[in-house]
């Protein structure tokens, strides 16, 4: 009998081992069909804004053709001006992720691991989030200046509160017993901190850091409209000014593209550092 068990168990496993086989293939097929599909869909929406465009469907000189979009994009990318508009927010970028995002997540590990820190923060967290940064511009510029600085604290502002928020429900949600498990084998604060909090809250950080990003990215656009000279945020405003609406249109894509870029970049990071969350789905 035991014999029989023992055969039938291995039969079910071979059986299983089967099945999963025989389902990659078909799993390899739809994932590749989900990756063709959103392009496929941008270049019928672009064939049919370019037949309209030709055809008067559409008002051509406020939704140019796509062609004359690209042709304005090739020379601005040739005399350089749209590579120049696009390093500018991204440095800006850069320095409030640096500044913002890092001072987010400590604040938000230090609420994740006390309640103390946790009940004295989290009115001024409740309160100061949904104050639109952008509405802090004016009164930065009278305390600050003009310059860059007010630009980029805006911009860190926007950043501070989702990294620290995904950081610390990251960090909350670890179980204590994996904390007081590392110290009974003798860990000291900084290596739990290393070997426990870190891994366990990175999938949560990295989560912030992708909301950080983009809202910088908002953020970075609406306050270079309103008191830079530099940027896409300029670029769109002075496009505007001029009447230049394919250069709109450039500084738009543009501004799609780079926030593409950090979206893919976030991900392979995840997929990096958090290897172990690819193995479990």
């Amino acid at each position: 009998m035991e014999y029989l068990e023992g055969h039938r168990r291995s039969g079910a496993t071979e059986l299983a081992r089967a099945e999963l086989t025989s389902a990659r293939p078909a799993r390899r097929h739809r994932s590749a069909v989900g990756l063709a599909v959103p392009p496929v869909i941008v270049v019928l929406l672009l064939l049919v804004w370019q037949v309209a465009s030709m055809r008067g469907a559409i008002d051509s000189l406020h939704f140019p053709a796509p062609t004359t979009i690209a042709r304005a994009t090739w020379t601005a990318l040739v005399d350089g001006s749209l590579l120049s508009e696009l390093g500018a927010t991204a440095v800006r970028i850069a320095w409030a992720v640096g500044t913002g995002g890092l001072l987010g997540m400590a604040v938000g590990v230090a609420m994740g691991l006390s309640e103390w820190v946790r009940r004295v923060l989290d009115p001024f967290v409740g309160a100061l989030h949904p104050l639109p940064k952008i509405a802090m511009l004016p009164l930065m510029l009278v305390v600050l200046g003009i310059g860059e600085l007010p630009l980029i604290v805006i911009i860190a502002a926007g950043v501070f509160f989702p990294m620290l928020i995904n950081t610390m429900a990251g960090v909350s949600q670890i179980d204590p017993i994996h904390r007081d498990v590392a110290r009974l084998y003798g860990a000291g604060r900084w290596l739990v901190m290393h070997r426990v909090v870190v891994p366990a809250a990175a999938l949560s950080v990295l989560a912030g850091l992708r909301l950080s990003l983009n809202t910088a990215l908002l953020i970075a656009v609406a306050v270079e409209m309103v008191a830079a000279d530099s940027g896409l945020g300029d670029m769109i405003w002075m496009s505007w000014t001029t009447f230049r609406i394919e250069n709109i249109y450039v500084a738009m894509f543009a501004t799609i593209a780079f926030g593409l870029c950090v979206n893919l970049l976030i991900s392979l990071l995840t997929r990096v550092l958090v290897p172990w969350r690819q193995k479990e789905s």
